[in-house]
């Protein structure tokens, strides 16, 4: 097989989910090399750059964009920038990865389509999870029939945010737990039944100062089954996701936050015994699932594969979670625009 040309990588800004996760694991990656690295403030910029040995560092976004030996953004800042900044980028000549959520409205995704498409740049949402081989080997399973039809799936996801600074506090730079942890289940059940939910009824719990979601559940009904989740921002730290069918059970130990340093689990129960003496489990090898994303990233650039996450599938992502909020804000369930 021929060798893959490089795509070489430019950040946006040093948010810790780049320094500390997602930079590393593009470092692990001949395909990946990450070559600058952006800040409004030069000093932090230069700070990571020195500690993570990239050879560049910028002072604005905007150099970096204009850096002709750049093929591809990383784009890791919050929310409410990730549309904007991600067409700039496009305007640029760049490729895009964008971290999720994509937008704060399907409508202000929808731009970022017509962007594309008139600029003819790879662009995709960087939901790491899709790649993962825990999350491709649970599709087959469940397509294969292990557990028969899928009919239910329950997802819960949380952490404990104390930090009134986060910017996951803020609600006009798209804060709270649904925005920044609930798209996870949304995603996956989606993923995973390969189909859209058609309504959705929800439930929201608003932090009393900061008027963000911290506490949100919500049930999504899909032509096959249902999906039912829960997510929090100040709640222990937990998560799992289970997809129970006709003749057995799923269940994905560490779903979102894979470890890059240990193996993962995913455990098959065909019903048979209550305590879980027929339950089997399977594991998948160390992996990096940050290095996975953007190698598949890469390769898409490359004319090799397809995008994992299009815009498109971004899009439908977030029409489920206008949604959901539209149901708890009303009290009632609500279809999901098409």
């Amino acid at each position: 097989m021929a060798e893959i040309k490089p795509v070489r990588w430019g950040v946006l800004g040093v948010a810790k989910i780049a320094t500390k996760k997602v930079i590393p694991a593009m470092q692990k990656s001949a395909m990946t090399p990450v070559m600058a690295i952006a800040s409004r403030d030069l000093a932090k910029a230069q700070e990571a750059a020195a500690s993570l040995g990239i050879g560049k560092a910028y002072g604005s976004y905007e150099e970096l964009l204009a850096d002709p030996d750049i093929d591809a953004i990383y784009n890791p800042l919050p929310n409410h920038l990730h549309v904007p900044w991600s067409v700039k980028a496009a305007e640029a000549g760049k490729h895009v990865l964008c971290e999720k959520p994509l937008g704060l409205s399907s409508a202000e995704v929808g731009s970022l389509i017509a962007v594309r498409d008139r600029t003819g740049v790879c662009v995709g949402e960087a939901f790491m999870v899709h790649t993962h081989p825990q999350w491709l080997r649970v599709k087959e399973l469940i397509a294969s029939g292990r557990i028969g039809e899928l009919r239910s799936v329950f997802g819960f996801f949380s952490y404990f945010l104390s930090d009134s600074t986060n910017v996951r506090c803020v609600k006009e730079w798209g804060g709270g737990a649904l925005m920044d942890i609930g798209c996870y289940p949304i995603h996956c059940s989606r993923f995973i039944f390969g189909e859209e939910p058609l309504r959705v009824s929800a439930v929201v719990e608003n932090h009393p100062q900061w008027e963000v979601d911290r506490l949100t559940s919500a049930i999504l009904e899909y032509p096959s089954g249902q999906c039912i989740f829960t997510c929090g921002m100040q709640i222990v730290p937990y998560q799992r996701m289970q997809f129970y069918g006709t003749k057995g059970r799923i269940e994905v130990e560490i779903p979102f936050n894979a470890p890059p340093d240990r193996a993962c689990r995913v455990f098959v129960d065909d019903g048979g015994d209550l305590s879980g003496s027929t339950i089997s489990e399977e594991f998948f090898p160390v992996c990096d699932q940050y290095t996975v994303q953007a190698e598949a990233f890469s390769k898409a650039v490359r004319g090799l594969a397809a995008i994992p996450v299009p815009l498109e599938d971004s899009q439908r992502n977030m029409r489920v979670l206008e949604a959901i909020f539209a149901a708890a804000s009303a009290r009632r369930s609500v279809e999901v625009a098409l």
